[in-house]
């Protein structure tokens, strides 16, 4: 499938990929399960510690990405209703890949 680019640099759509939500491009981690991680607390240091292989730049994008789109990231963290174990299952199940 060919990413649809967005506005932001490393965020992308790509259909049947993740239901085409968004997501930091070249991985399958949603922009949502980012923003979720760290509206519950987490630095965005700890959250490249579960996710090692994005870089800061690529997090605040995902940040960015949110700023500019809230409504659409928060229908998807609501859509997911995620409590903090909820987020701690959903991060291993959702390890980091290195292609979509």
């Amino acid at each position: 499938m060919t990413p649809i680019k967005t506005e932001h640099p490393y965020i992308v759509k790509v259909p049947g990929v993740r239901g085409g939500k968004p997501i930091i491009a070249g991985t399958r981690i949603p922009i949502w399960l980012l923003i979720a991680n760290w509206k519950q607390g987490c630095s965005p240091e700890e959250i490249l510690e579960h996710y090692p292989q994005l870089t800061l730049a690529q997090l605040y994008d995902a940040l960015s990405y949110y700023y500019d789109h809230p409504d659409e990231i928060e229908a998807q963290i609501r859509e997911h209703d995620l409590s903090e174990d909820e987020l701690t299952r959903l991060q291993a199940q959702w390890p980091p890949r290195s292609s979509t």
